[in-house]
Protein backbone atom coordinates (compact mmCIF):
# COMPACT_ATOMS: atom_id res chain seq x y z
CA UNK A 1 0.00 0.00 0.00
CA UNK A 2 1.38 3.38 -1.03
CA UNK A 3 1.31 6.50 1.12
CA UNK A 4 -1.59 7.77 -0.97
CA UNK A 5 -3.70 4.79 0.09
CA UNK A 6 -3.64 3.33 -3.43
CA UNK A 7 -2.46 -0.34 -3.62
CA UNK A 8 0.91 -0.90 -5.28
CA UNK A 9 -0.66 -3.52 -7.54
CA UNK A 10 -4.36 -3.82 -8.31
CA UNK A 11 -5.72 -7.10 -9.68
CA UNK A 12 -9.10 -5.49 -10.15
CA UNK A 13 -7.57 -2.99 -12.60
CA UNK A 14 -6.01 -5.89 -14.53
CA UNK A 15 -9.34 -7.71 -14.71
CA UNK A 16 -11.24 -4.61 -15.80
CA UNK A 17 -8.69 -3.75 -18.49
CA UNK A 18 -7.77 -7.26 -19.63
CA UNK A 19 -9.16 -6.72 -23.13
CA UNK A 20 -7.00 -3.63 -23.65
CA UNK A 21 -3.95 -5.41 -22.22
CA UNK A 22 -4.36 -8.24 -24.72
CA UNK A 23 -4.85 -5.74 -27.55
CA UNK A 24 -1.64 -3.93 -26.55
CA UNK A 25 0.21 -7.26 -26.41
CA UNK A 26 -1.07 -8.20 -29.88
CA UNK A 27 0.08 -4.85 -31.27
CA UNK A 28 3.49 -5.31 -29.63
CA UNK A 29 3.89 -8.71 -31.30
CA UNK A 30 2.68 -7.38 -34.65
CA UNK A 31 5.07 -4.42 -34.64
CA UNK A 32 7.96 -6.71 -33.67
CA UNK A 33 7.26 -9.32 -36.36
CA UNK A 34 6.93 -6.69 -39.08
CA UNK A 35 10.16 -4.94 -38.06
CA UNK A 36 12.26 -8.12 -37.84
CA UNK A 37 10.75 -9.53 -41.05
CA UNK A 38 11.45 -6.39 -43.07
CA UNK A 39 14.86 -6.12 -41.45
CA UNK A 40 15.72 -9.62 -42.67
CA UNK A 41 14.50 -8.90 -46.20
CA UNK A 42 16.76 -5.84 -46.34
CA UNK A 43 19.76 -7.09 -44.36
CA UNK A 44 20.49 -10.45 -45.99
CA UNK A 45 20.85 -9.06 -49.55
CA UNK A 46 22.88 -6.12 -48.20
CA UNK A 47 25.20 -8.52 -46.37
CA UNK A 48 25.59 -10.73 -49.44
CA UNK A 49 26.51 -7.71 -51.58
CA UNK A 50 28.96 -6.48 -48.94
CA UNK A 51 30.50 -9.95 -48.73
CA UNK A 52 30.80 -10.49 -52.48
CA UNK A 53 32.01 -6.96 -53.26
CA UNK A 54 34.41 -5.89 -50.52
CA UNK A 55 34.34 -2.23 -51.50
CA UNK A 56 30.71 -2.09 -50.35
CA UNK A 57 31.40 -3.49 -46.89
CA UNK A 58 32.46 -0.23 -45.28
CA UNK A 59 29.58 1.85 -46.73
CA UNK A 60 26.99 -0.77 -45.72
CA UNK A 61 28.25 -1.23 -42.18
CA UNK A 62 28.74 2.50 -41.71
CA UNK A 63 25.23 3.32 -42.91
CA UNK A 64 23.61 0.69 -40.69
CA UNK A 65 25.73 1.85 -37.74
CA UNK A 66 24.56 5.45 -38.20
CA UNK A 67 20.93 4.33 -38.27
CA UNK A 68 21.48 2.28 -35.13
CA UNK A 69 22.77 5.19 -33.06
CA UNK A 70 20.10 7.74 -34.03
CA UNK A 71 17.83 8.26 -30.98
CA UNK A 72 14.35 6.92 -31.66
CA UNK A 73 12.64 10.17 -30.63
CA UNK A 74 14.81 12.15 -33.05
CA UNK A 75 14.03 9.63 -35.79
CA UNK A 76 10.29 10.04 -35.17
CA UNK A 77 10.66 13.80 -35.53
CA UNK A 78 12.70 13.46 -38.73
CA UNK A 79 10.27 11.00 -40.31
CA UNK A 80 7.11 12.76 -39.15
CA UNK A 81 6.79 15.32 -41.96
CA UNK A 82 7.27 12.58 -44.56
CA UNK A 83 5.41 9.55 -43.21
CA UNK A 84 3.16 11.15 -40.60
CA UNK A 85 3.80 11.60 -36.91
CA UNK A 86 1.30 9.03 -35.68
CA UNK A 87 1.50 6.23 -38.26
CA UNK A 88 2.65 2.63 -38.21
CA UNK A 89 4.96 3.47 -41.12
CA UNK A 90 6.93 5.91 -38.99
CA UNK A 91 7.17 3.41 -36.14
CA UNK A 92 8.27 0.57 -38.42
CA UNK A 93 10.92 2.58 -40.26
CA UNK A 94 12.47 3.42 -36.91
CA UNK A 95 12.23 -0.15 -35.61
CA UNK A 96 13.58 -1.70 -38.81
CA UNK A 97 16.56 0.67 -38.78
CA UNK A 98 17.64 -0.77 -35.42
CA UNK A 99 17.68 -4.34 -36.77
CA UNK A 100 19.88 -3.69 -39.79
CA UNK A 101 23.26 -3.40 -38.10
CA UNK A 102 22.71 -6.55 -36.02
CA UNK A 103 21.47 -8.66 -38.93
CA UNK A 104 23.98 -7.40 -41.49
CA UNK A 105 26.96 -8.02 -39.22
CA UNK A 106 25.79 -11.48 -38.20
CA UNK A 107 25.09 -12.49 -41.79
CA UNK A 108 28.53 -11.25 -42.82
CA UNK A 109 30.13 -13.16 -39.95
CA UNK A 110 28.28 -16.30 -40.99
CA UNK A 111 29.36 -16.03 -44.62
CA UNK A 112 32.95 -15.38 -43.56
CA UNK A 113 32.86 -18.50 -41.38
CA UNK A 114 32.08 -20.86 -44.28
CA UNK A 115 35.08 -23.21 -44.70
CA UNK A 116 37.03 -22.97 -47.92
CA UNK A 117 36.75 -26.71 -48.48
CA UNK A 118 32.95 -26.37 -48.58
CA UNK A 119 33.22 -23.79 -51.36
CA UNK A 120 35.78 -25.92 -53.22
CA UNK A 121 33.49 -28.95 -52.96
CA UNK A 122 30.62 -26.90 -54.36
CA UNK A 123 32.74 -25.73 -57.29
CA UNK A 124 33.88 -29.33 -57.91
CA UNK A 125 30.23 -30.36 -58.15
CA UNK A 126 29.64 -27.72 -60.80
CA UNK A 127 27.74 -25.23 -58.66
CA UNK A 128 27.54 -21.71 -60.04
CA UNK A 129 28.40 -18.90 -57.58
CA UNK A 130 24.70 -18.14 -57.14
CA UNK A 131 23.75 -21.76 -56.52
CA UNK A 132 26.69 -22.19 -54.16
CA UNK A 133 25.49 -19.16 -52.20
CA UNK A 134 21.94 -20.48 -51.86
CA UNK A 135 22.71 -24.17 -51.35
CA UNK A 136 25.99 -24.06 -49.42
CA UNK A 137 27.14 -20.72 -48.00
CA UNK A 138 23.86 -19.33 -46.67
CA UNK A 139 22.85 -22.65 -45.04
CA UNK A 140 26.26 -22.80 -43.34
CA UNK A 141 25.79 -19.19 -42.19
CA UNK A 142 22.39 -19.91 -40.62
CA UNK A 143 23.64 -20.33 -37.02
CA UNK A 144 25.09 -16.81 -37.16
CA UNK A 145 21.94 -15.48 -38.82
CA UNK A 146 19.73 -17.06 -36.16
CA UNK A 147 21.91 -15.51 -33.46
CA UNK A 148 21.39 -12.13 -35.11
CA UNK A 149 17.64 -12.68 -35.39
CA UNK A 150 17.46 -13.53 -31.68
CA UNK A 151 19.32 -10.37 -30.69
CA UNK A 152 17.34 -8.21 -33.12
CA UNK A 153 14.02 -9.63 -31.93
CA UNK A 154 14.73 -9.04 -28.25
CA UNK A 155 16.05 -5.56 -29.08
CA UNK A 156 12.93 -4.64 -31.03
CA UNK A 157 10.64 -5.99 -28.31
CA UNK A 158 12.30 -3.55 -25.95
CA UNK A 159 12.18 -0.66 -28.43
CA UNK A 160 8.56 -1.08 -29.52
CA UNK A 161 7.46 0.55 -26.28
CA UNK A 162 9.14 3.80 -27.32
CA UNK A 163 6.67 4.15 -30.20
CA UNK A 164 4.00 4.82 -27.57
CA UNK A 165 5.27 8.39 -27.94
CA UNK A 166 3.53 8.50 -31.32
CA UNK A 167 0.37 6.70 -30.24
CA UNK A 168 1.45 3.11 -30.92
CA UNK A 169 3.88 1.16 -28.78
CA UNK A 170 1.91 -1.93 -27.83
CA UNK A 171 2.76 -2.60 -24.20
CA UNK A 172 4.34 0.83 -24.09
CA UNK A 173 0.83 2.24 -23.86
CA UNK A 174 0.61 0.65 -20.42
CA UNK A 175 3.71 2.57 -19.36
CA UNK A 176 2.12 5.80 -20.57
CA UNK A 177 -1.08 5.01 -18.67
CA UNK A 178 0.84 4.34 -15.50
CA UNK A 179 3.08 7.38 -15.75
CA UNK A 180 0.15 9.68 -16.40
CA UNK A 181 -1.35 8.37 -13.18
CA UNK A 182 -3.24 11.05 -11.33
CA UNK A 183 -2.64 13.95 -8.99
CA UNK A 184 -1.39 11.39 -6.47
CA UNK A 185 1.46 10.32 -8.73
CA UNK A 186 2.17 7.37 -11.06
CA UNK A 187 -0.15 4.36 -11.11
CA UNK A 188 2.19 1.37 -10.87
CA UNK A 189 -0.15 -1.47 -11.87
CA UNK A 190 -0.11 -0.88 -15.66
CA UNK A 191 3.63 -0.20 -15.52
CA UNK A 192 4.28 -3.53 -13.80
CA UNK A 193 1.96 -5.38 -16.18
CA UNK A 194 3.70 -3.88 -19.20
CA UNK A 195 7.14 -4.64 -17.76
CA UNK A 196 6.36 -8.26 -16.91
CA UNK A 197 4.68 -8.95 -20.25
CA UNK A 198 7.60 -7.37 -22.14
CA UNK A 199 10.10 -9.60 -20.33
CA UNK A 200 7.95 -12.70 -20.83
CA UNK A 201 7.43 -11.88 -24.51
CA UNK A 202 11.18 -11.49 -25.05
CA UNK A 203 11.90 -14.78 -23.27
CA UNK A 204 9.23 -16.68 -25.22
CA UNK A 205 10.38 -15.21 -28.54
CA UNK A 206 13.99 -16.18 -27.81
CA UNK A 207 12.96 -19.71 -26.83
CA UNK A 208 10.89 -20.13 -30.02
CA UNK A 209 13.83 -18.96 -32.13
CA UNK A 210 16.15 -21.43 -30.37
CA UNK A 211 13.70 -24.24 -31.14
CA UNK A 212 13.37 -23.05 -34.74
CA UNK A 213 17.15 -23.06 -35.12
CA UNK A 214 17.35 -26.61 -33.83
CA UNK A 215 14.83 -27.70 -36.45
CA UNK A 216 16.29 -25.73 -39.35
CA UNK A 217 19.99 -26.11 -38.48
CA UNK A 218 20.26 -29.57 -36.86
CA UNK A 219 24.03 -29.76 -37.33
CA UNK A 220 24.54 -26.79 -34.99
CA UNK A 221 22.83 -28.77 -32.22
CA UNK A 222 24.88 -31.86 -32.90
CA UNK A 223 28.14 -29.92 -32.70
CA UNK A 224 29.01 -30.72 -36.31
CA UNK A 225 31.25 -28.22 -38.11
CA UNK A 226 28.63 -27.94 -40.81
CA UNK A 227 26.68 -29.78 -43.45
CA UNK A 228 29.76 -31.12 -45.26
CA UNK A 229 30.76 -34.76 -44.96
CA UNK A 230 32.52 -37.27 -47.16
CA UNK A 231 33.54 -34.67 -49.73
CA UNK A 232 29.91 -33.88 -50.56
CA UNK A 233 28.17 -30.63 -49.96
CA UNK A 234 25.13 -31.18 -47.77
CA UNK A 235 22.53 -28.55 -47.02
CA UNK A 236 19.10 -28.51 -45.50
CA UNK A 237 17.73 -29.52 -48.90
CA UNK A 238 18.97 -32.34 -51.07
CA UNK A 239 21.92 -31.24 -53.20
Amino acid sequence: MLATGRPFFSWSWVQQNWGQIVADLDQHIELTLIAVGIGLVISVPLAVVAWRYRRWRSPVTTATSVLYVIPSLALFVILGPVTGYFTITTAEIALVSYTLLILVRNTLAGLESVPDDAREAARAMGYTPGRSLVRVELPLALPYLFAGIRVATVTVIGLVSVSALIGLGGLGQLFVTGLQGSDDGPFYTPILVGLVLSVVLAAVADLLLVLAERLVVPWSRAGSPGPTRGGRVRTGAAA
